[in-house]
C-alpha cells in the first residue's frame, strides 16, 4: 500500500506544486491535495492559528488541519532561501513551527529546510533529506528529484509566455504580454501581489474572472521571466534581498516600462510588512508613467461587496479617463 504525503493548497503550493507533486510520484508516494480554499478550511485556519498571523498563514493552517487525519504524513518546508544571498519572508521561516504548535494530532510533518544564500549545494542535502522517509536508496531520490525538475523548469518557460499557473481558476487561457487586440478585451490590468494572495480565488473573491467578465484581460508577474525581473531591481537605490520582493517589483517595473498594462491591482494581506514596502516602490513608479493603481487590501473580515465596488470603480476610472480626461491624474 502507497505511503500518503499531503500537501497543503497554501503558501508556496501555487509556486512549487508540480515540482513537489513530481518528485513524489517518481518516489511511488501518493499525493494527496487539499481542496480549494473554502469557507470551511478558513474557519478552521482562524481557530487554529493565533489572530496575529496574516490570512495566507490562516488559510494555511486550515489546509493542513483538513489533512491531517488523511494522510501518513504532510510536507511543510521551511522556507528560509531560494536564492543567493536572498531571503523568503519571515512567515515562510517559522510556517513548520507554528503548524506544530497550533495543530493537534498532526501526522509527521516533514520540515525540510531550504536555504540557498550561499549557493545551490545544500539543496541536494534538503532532497535527499525528504526523500529518506519514503526509500533508502540515494540515487533513486536524486533521480526522482532530476526528472521532477526538468519538467518544472519546462512549466517555468511556459508561464514566462503566458501561461498562468496550474489550478488558477479563471486564467488558464494563454495571455500575452502586449496590449490585447482582441475584441473581447479592452484593457490589461496587471494583478499584482504574493502567488498565495492572487491565486487563491477564494481569499481574493475571484478578481481574475471578474476583470475578464468586464473585459479586461489579467496579467500577473509570472509571464515576465527572471532575467528581466532581476534587471529592473538591479535599478533600484538600494539591492531589494527578498526573493518574491524582487519578483512582485521587478514584474512590475518592466510590464509598467514595456507599456504593456492599463492599470495595476495590488492585492495585499492585512499587516503584511513585506507588501508596506514592495507597494510603495511600485506605487511611485505608476505614478512616474502615469499608470493607475489601486490596492485591495484583504483579511478574513473582507466582504465580496466591497471588492466588487472598489474593482467597478476603479474600471470605471479608467474607462472615464481613457475616453474623457486622460490628462488628469488618476491619483488626484
Amino acid at each position: 500500500m502507497k505511503q500518503k504525503i499531503g500537501i497543503p493548497r497554501g503558501m508556496f503550493y501555487y509556486d512549487y506544486y508540480l515540482l513537489w507533486e513530481r518528485f513524489f510520484d517518481n518516489l511511488g508516494v501518493e499525493v494527496v491535495v487539499s481542496p480549494k480554499t473554502n469557507k470551511d478550511i478558513l474557519n478552521r485556519g482562524i481557530h487554529a492559528c493565533v489572530d496575529e498571523a496574516c490570512l495566507p498563514v490562516k488559510v494555511f493552517h486550515g489546509h493542513v488541519d483538513y489533512l491531517k487525519d488523511k494522510v501518513d504524513c504532510i510536507f511543510v518546508p521551511k522556507f528560509i532561501s531560494i536564492y543567493k544571498k536572498e531571503y523568503c519572508c519571515p512567515k515562510h521561516l517559522g510556517l513548520p513551527d507554528m503548524i506544530k504548535h497550533s495543530i493537534d494530532g498532526l501526522p509527521e510533518i516533514i520540515d525540510t529546510q531550504i536555504n540557498l544564500r550561499k549557493s545551490n549545494r545544500s539543496l541536494k542535502k534538503s532532497v535527499l533529506y525528504t526523500g529518506k522517509y519514503f526509500t533508502r536508496s540515494s540515487r533513486k531520490i536524486l533521480k526522482a528529484f532530476d526528472e521532477a525538475y526538468d519538467q518544472f523548469i519546462q512549466y517555468t518557460e511556459l508561464m514566462s509566455r503566458g501561461i498562468i499557473p496550474i489550478h488558477a481558476v479563471g486564467l488558464w487561457e494563454n495571455l500575452e504580454l502586449k496590449k490585447s487586440h482582441n475584441e473581447d478585451y479592452r484593457s490589461q490590468i496587471l494583478l499584482l501581489g504574493h502567488s498565495y494572495n492572487i491565486y487563491d480565488e477564494y481569499i481574493n473573491m475571484n478578481i481574475a474572472n471578474k476583470l475578464k467578465k468586464n473585459g479586461v484581460k489579467p496579467i500577473t508577474v509570472e509571464m515576465v521571466d527572471d532575467d528581466t525581473i532581476r534587471y529592473h531591481t538591479s535599478k533600484l537605490s538600494k539591492r531589494m534581498f527578498w526573493t518574491h520582493g524582487q519578483k512582485i517589483v521587478g514584474g512590475a517595473f518592466s510590464l509598467i516600462d514595456a507599456k504593456a498594462i492599463n492599470g495595476i491591482i495590488y492585492i495585499s494581506s492585512f499587516g503584511c510588512g513585506l507588501d508596506s514596502v514592495l507597494m510603495e516602490l511600485v506605487e511611485r513608479k505608476a505614478k512616474e508613467h502615469n499608470v493607475p493603481f489601486t490596492l485591495l487590501t484583504i483579511d478574513e473580515q473582507t466582504g465580496e461587496a466591497g471588492i466588487n465596488t472598489r474593482i467597478e470603480a476603479f474600471l470605471d476610472m479608467l474607462e472615464w479617463r481613457d475616453t474623457n480626461e486622460d490628462n488628469f491624474s488618476t491619483y488626484g
